[in-house]
């Protein structure tokens, strides 16, 4: 299938709005709960999405959508709040740009995409520019939370090769509700069992757990299933650059945190990184 404009740029609508998840997670949530965030931004969107679909798996899409499930929900989100938790979020976001690399390696593993001069050089581009946009000279340096964000990473990278190469014939709202469903439920014995029961919420934590759930899960998910089947994987996975993009713009908006040259000049990299992508797939088509 051939990919328009308009799909690259609302599949770009699911990582612009995941750039939310560092803000909202430090500023309006409960800390110290990485693994009950996770849930309770999964299960309720998947279950909600559920009951409007009214569509379960079948056969050997139950085994598919547990792994993916695992894989882009359960491990990905338990460790993306890990290390949003135990690091800043610039080197929560630096780490976490090594994906579109490793999304380009697995893509040649399992989907026998041939790996690319410009995809390679998208990767290590977006790479650089992420460092240049969030990284600062007074960042801490946890080694849990790197190895988290290093695992988190892989995870997503993995999920979304594999759900490229797995494509149900439903929606992709369908899709989108299997894997949020599953991967909150798989979720749920750890939450339960590693970490205490959630304090009493205020205000400001429900609004901040509706937007992860209703907005940066259902909308956002659906997005990214839908992209990845119209986009080739390592153009999908470059649009995981704007995450960082999007969380420094809105840090310097709401929290006033400074914006120098050299960051500047990260977003445009980032820019550069995703538009290297766009054409290494336009000139395979």
């Amino acid at each position: 299938m051939k990919a328009s404009s308009s799909d690259l740029l609302i599949t770009a609508l699911a990582p612009a709005i995941w750039g939310s998840t560092y803000i909202v997670t430090t500023q309006f949530l409960p800390p110290g709960y990485p693994l009950t965030v996770a849930v309770l931004r999964a299960l309720p969107a998947g279950l909600l999405l559920l009951l409007f679909v009214r569509r379960l798996p079948w056969g050997i899409w139950w085994l598919r959508v547990s792994i993916l499930g695992a894989l882009n929900i359960s491990l990905f989100l338990s460790l993306l709040f890990v290390s949003a938790y135990r690091l800043p979020g610039g080197i929560a976001a630096t780490i976490g740009a090594v994906q579109p690399l490793m999304v380009v390696l697995l893509a040649r593993l399992l989907l026998g995409n041939p790996i690319r001069f410009l995809s390679i050089l998208a990767a290590l581009a977006g790479l650089s520019g992420v460092a240049l946009l969030v990284m600062t000279p007074k960042a801490a340096l946890d080694p849990l939370g790197i190895a988290a964000g290093l695992a988190g990473a892989a995870c997503m990278a993995l999920g979304t090769v594999l759900s490229r190469r797995w494509q149900p014939p439903v929606s992709p709202l369908a899709f989108t509700a299997w894997q949020l469903t599953v991967g909150g439920i798989l979720l749920l014995p750890a939450a339960l069992y590693l970490e205490p029961a959630l304090p009493p919420v205020t205000t400001m934590n429900l609004l901040g757990f509706a937007w992860l759930s209703l907005i940066g899960a259902a909308l956002t998910y659906m997005l990214w299933f839908r992209g990845i089947a119209r986009l080739d994987s390592a153009v999908v996975s470059s649009l995981t650059l704007l995450s960082p993009m999007v969380a420094m713009l809105l840090g310097w908006t709401f929290l006033h945190q400074t914006l120098s040259a050299i960051q500047i000049a990260g977003a445009a990299l980032v820019i550069i990184a995703i538009e290297f992508n766009r054409q290494a797939q336009l000139r395979q088509q």
